[in-house]
């Protein structure tokens, strides 16, 4: 049947010698829209996405109209609309349990009496392995190599898993190892700004490229004006399954921007002034879309820098509409012509091809910054948005050390490294990182990184001995601008050699201190530091040596490894010595704006990205060598530590059963604000003393292969016995110790989370969980959610939450609960050993209120009222489902 066309939106475009189809937003308008030219470019692409899908059933006139009345509204109204995305973008650490899922799909709809293929991407899937590579090897020529040997040694079991995916299912690519970042892959090759495809009755229909990705960075795609956010994998399973992502009319938050960079200040400092800027704001869960005239000399790379951060600053996404320089910047990546000239003709058909001349949209807010008053700063000591200036990152530090770290009087305490001659002082760099995403998509940042190592190398600096060192690229293009521009041997000279393509340090796969370093380092109780060029700091997430990380820029990532510490002034004193006998000061290495541009113009080159992308799905040798089963579903193997069947469709029926009350649940955790997904998640090294590290030596894995639970999250017996057992952690049950610690009640017995968990698991009890604000901030990790359904998680009662966790926890039948406001559980004196009953379950609607009896261990009873965080009808579908997953599963086998 063809889609609805209430506002008679459906038209054609001429491109060339092509005629597509296009859901003509000012045909719209003439038609009962009126006004919509004047909505945000963001808003613009979600109305043109319902009007394409205009069903009567998901997607209403309604809908449409409510959308249109956004001018009116400005988004504050509680409407829910049902979006679908173009395509599935994922990384291996989200794509592995993903792909799992799926596999285990096809063998409960087997067990259903249905068609394992039915359960397949009806849209496409590009899945990026970037997130394995481990620095374990750094600063030397052969430690890519060797980085590269042990990532196949140890993921195996993964890879041999994906390919087997890669011809199981259609719709469905997988770009191989060492090919980079999946947002930098995105970026620079997939993405492709205007989309095209077959429309129900078969016409070639152009449509905007929207897409969700299973990474919180899935954002910077934004930048390329193509709307996109990051969705936990149980949400993107669905959308790859056809389902609509389900929310809530976004409001949208204007950024104007005026003004261009100053001398020696970079994108990733102004991004870190948006991000603080825009937290201190209060943006989640709404759009944030860029405009004004300072995008006028914007670069494509400083936008998708931007765009990268919108989880740090808490929007859905951070958007930039199609311009001049999005052309550009398509045709300098090797994009072909044809599509080049599509997306400037269906942009400015559509109102979307932003102009110097170009109205302000209108807004539910507006911000303003101007970039001229940007000035050079770092993040840290723990969270992205707590800039500080360069100028006061010693004073920061110190200040941190007394108060945030509890050292006072500690600045001048030496500890001295055994076999060495030197010793380390709180503040010391051990690792100093260009990482991730965020800025290796950004040549003016990475060539100033080799410039300024070029200075230095020639003046006789050297890296501190203590510093671990490496550069991770985002894509192979980085690698060979710096090649042949004859940075990378300076570059080298300091210890930033090539470690792998990957997410490495951002992501915590950081590698071991060397362990002089290490044993130092926890001897004297030090706060050591990370300088890293990613976007992401959280305590616990870069190393378990190191306690203080700060987001830099890659130039200024090479200047601390050369200082050494943060309790050098960079501003003010010396980064070291020169072989002349001189101080050599930042201001004496820091390249001109000039020297950058003069690199960029004359060694970043189309024909490089030509040759990179011209077989990106290929893989290396070692990727070709693998050997990967066959058929329609997949052979699990019992023994695999790395690749299990997971029990979400165990004894599961056509007809779910109707959810009960939460009657007697006993409390697994209290926390604080600020929880992270790091904190829930499984993330990092695996101790061996920890629930996963004696399951997999119960398995005969050595300790030294136990790899990090990120490349074992297609293994939940791994995952559960991870989930809340982050070293950092503090669950106020146990005051004053960190990790993953709980109390078992009546006997108050104190045990690691999970062993708790399984006990009352034995013994039939239900458990709930409470925390303050912001709770599941961070990467849309899906095992947060998973690991707490499977623990017996039943309900999470917190003062507020991140937007992405919520939704997965739904996802996974877990009930999200908001206190009112002023309420908290430290307002209510909650000790952890009372019992919660939550009454109301069986009947939920989306967005109501409920009443929970808390009873204290003196039978004394509080009954406290709490507003359900299922936002929607169709998460209340999932929810009675027992999870997405099954819902979907249900309506195929229907």
């Amino acid at each position: 049947m063809a889609p609805l066309d209430s506002f008679k939106a459906r038209q054609t475009l001429q491109v060339g010698a092509k005629t597509y189809r296009y859901y003509s937003l000012k045909a719209a308008e003439a038609n009962g829209l009126a006004g919509i030219s004047a909505l945000p470019t963001s808003m613009k692409v979600l109305l043109e996405n319902l009007l394409r899908f205009e069903d009567g059933r998901s997607v209403t006139k309604a809908d449409i109209e409510a959308v249109a009345a956004f001018l009116v509204n400005r988004g504050k109204a509680e409407k829910e609309i049902a979006f679908r995305p173009a395509r599935v973008l994922m990384q291996d650490f989200t794509g592995v349990p993903a792909v799992v899922d799926l596999a285990a799909m096809r063998d409960a709809m087997r067990a259903l009496g249905g068609d394992p293929t039915k359960i397949n991407p009806l849209v496409p899937v590009d899945l990026v392995i970037d997130h394995s590579v481990v620095v374990d090897y750094f600063g030397t020529s052969d430690a890519f190599g060797k980085n590269v040997a042990r990532e196949y040694e140890q993921n195996q079991e993964r890879y041999k898993f994906l390919k087997w995916g890669q011809s199981a299912f259609t719709n469905f690519r997988v770009v191989p190892p060492g090919t980079g970042i999946c947002h930098q892959v995105n970026l620079e090759y997939l993405a492709q700004a205007v989309w095209t495809g077959k429309d129900a009755d078969g016409a070639e229909t152009a449509y905007p490229d929207t897409l969700v990705g299973t990474d919180s960075h899935t954002t910077m795609i934004n930048g390329l004006g193509v709307l996109g956010w990051g969705v936990g994998g149980i949400e993107a399973e669905a959308a790859m399954l056809g389902q609509p992502i389900s929310m809530l009319i976004p409001e949208v938050v204007g950024f104007r921007l005026t003004g261009k960079l100053a001398a020696g200040v970079t994108a990733t400092d102004l991004v870190l002034t948006v991000t603080q800027m825009l937290r201190k704001k209060g943006v989640v869960g709404k759009f944030v879309e860029f405009f004004g005239p300072g995008l006028d000399a914007m670069t494509l790379e400083d936008k998708a820098t931007i765009g990268n951060m919108a989880p740090e600053y808490g929007a859905t996404c951070g958007f930039f509409p199609v311009d001049a320089e999005t052309l550009r910047y398509l045709d300098k990546s090797g994009r072909e012509a044809d599509r080049i000239a599509l997306v400037e003709a269906y942009s400015q058909a559509q109102g979307m091809f932003r102009t110097a001349a170009t109205p302000d949209p209108v807004f539910t807010d507006v911000l303003e910054l101007d970039i001229s008053t940007v000035l050079p700063s770092l993040a840290g000591p723990k969270r992205p948005q707590d800039r500080v200036l360069l100028t006061d990152a010693k004073a920061g530090f110190l200040a941190a050390l007394e108060g945030e770290f509890k050292k006072p009087g500690e600045a001048g305490k030496a500890v001295p490294v055994e076999g060495h001659d030197y010793a380390l002082k709180h503040g010391a760099v051990t690792i100093a990182a260009i990482t991730s995403c965020t800025n290796t998509s950004n040549p003016s940042v990475l060539v100033a990184a080799g410039l300024l190592a070029r200075k230095a190398h020639e003046k006789g600096l050297k890296s501190r001995p203590w510093v671990k060192t490496s550069l991770a690229p985002g894509s192979q293009v980085v690698e060979e601008y710096l090649r042949v521009s004859g940075l990378q041997p300076d570059l080298d000279a300091l210890g930033f050699n090539l470690v792998g393509f990957g997410c490495t340090t951002c992501i915590g796969n950081s590698g071991p201190l060397p362990e002089a370093i290490s044993e130092a380092v926890n001897k004297g109780d030090l706060v050591a530091a990370a300088v890293l060029s990613g976007n992401r700091n959280f305590e616990g997430r870069v190393n378990p040596d190191v306690k203080a990380n700060y987001l830099a820029s890659p130039p200024l990532v090479v200047a601390y490894a050369l200082a050494g510490s943060l309790q050098v002034d960079l501003t003010t004193e010396p980064l070291g010595t020169g072989t002349d006998g001189k101080p050599v000061y930042l201001r004496d290495v820091w390249p001109s704006a000039h020297e950058i541009q003069a690199v960029i113009d004359q060694y970043v080159t189309k024909a490089m990205f030509q040759s990179k992308y011209a077989d990106v799905f290929k893989g290396d040798e070692n990727w070709q060598a693998i050997q990967a089963p066959k058929g329609e579903t997949y052979a699990w193997d019992d023994r695999s530590t790395y690749v299990q069947n997971p029990p979400y469709f165990v004894g599961m029926e056509k007809t779910p059963e109707t959810p009960t009350d939460v009657v007697g649940a006993h409390i697994l955790g209290l926390f604080l604000d600020s929880i992270t997904t790091d904190h829930i998640s499984p993330a990092g090294s695996i101790k061996a003393a920890s629930p996963a590290g004696e399951y997999l030596r119960d398995h005969q894995v050595r300790p030294v292969d136990f790899n990090q639970y990120g490349t074992r999250r297609g293994n939940h017996q791994v995952m559960m016995r991870g989930t809340f057992a982050n070293i950092r952690i503090k669950n106020q049950m146990v005051a004053g110790i960190e990790g993953g610690i709980s109390i078992h009640y009546p006997d108050g017995e104190q045990a690691p989370i999970y062993n708790v968990a399984m006990r009352y698991k034995a013994e039939g009890v239900p458990l709930v969980v409470f925390a303050g604000k912001e709770y599941g901030t961070g990467s849309s990790r899906d095992w947060a959610a998973k690991g707490t359904k499977l623990l017996g998680v039943r309900a999470v009662v917190a003062q507020s939450f991140e937007r992405i966790h919520r939704s997965n926890l739904v996802g996974m039948g877990v009930v999200p609960f908001t206190f009112q406001e002023g309420t908290s559980w430290q307002t209510l004196g909650l000790k952890g050993d009372e019992t919660v009953t939550i009454t109301g379950i069986a009947d939920l609607k989306p967005r109501q209120s409920v009443e929970a009896t808390i009873t204290a261990a003196d039978g004394t009873a509080t009954r406290v009222p709490l507003l359900c965080r299922i936002d929607t009808l169709d998460e209340l579908d999932y929810f009675r489902n027992g999870g997405i997953l099954q819902y979907v599963l249900r309506n195929l086998a229907a």
